[in-house]
């Protein structure tokens, strides 16, 4: 029903920026959050940046004041604005969507996900 396809990603250096791209078919519902989770080796798949319909957007202390989430007028686009970049940032870059009552960057909420997008910052 819903597919999510993420685009993108790269290699970049330390304090550059990268813009993520998301394009979601299907029918993405108004109960339903949109973000972007991340997973480095070795460690937990965690969340980044969440949006839900009405633009409320939360984000993972790591990334805050660097990261920014925004989407399309008709949700079928997401994207992830990343600036100032740091080397702990590099890990395979989802997006996914699910319902949740509020924005959450919990990711057992989230029921569709897109097959990733490699992030690498050098430093």
């Amino acid at each position: 029903q819903v597919q999510l396809v993420e685009s993108g990603g790269g290699s970049v250096q330390a304090g550059g920026s990268l813009r993520l791209s998301c394009g979601a078919s299907g029918y993405i519902s108004s109960s339903y959050c949109m973000g972007w989770f991340r997973q480095a080796p070795g460690k937990e798949r965690e969340g980044v940046a969440v949006i839900d319909s009405d633009g409320s957007t939360i984000y993972a202390d790591s990334v805050k004041g660097r990261f920014t989430i925004s989407q399309g007028n008709a949700r079928n686009t997401l994207y992830l604005q990343m600036n100032s970049l740091k080397p702990e940032d590099t890990a395979m870059y989802y997006c996914a969507a699910g319902y949740s009552a509020y924005p959450t960057l919990g990711v057992g909420f989230y029921n569709y996900w897109g097959q990733g997008t490699q992030v690498t910052v050098s430093s």
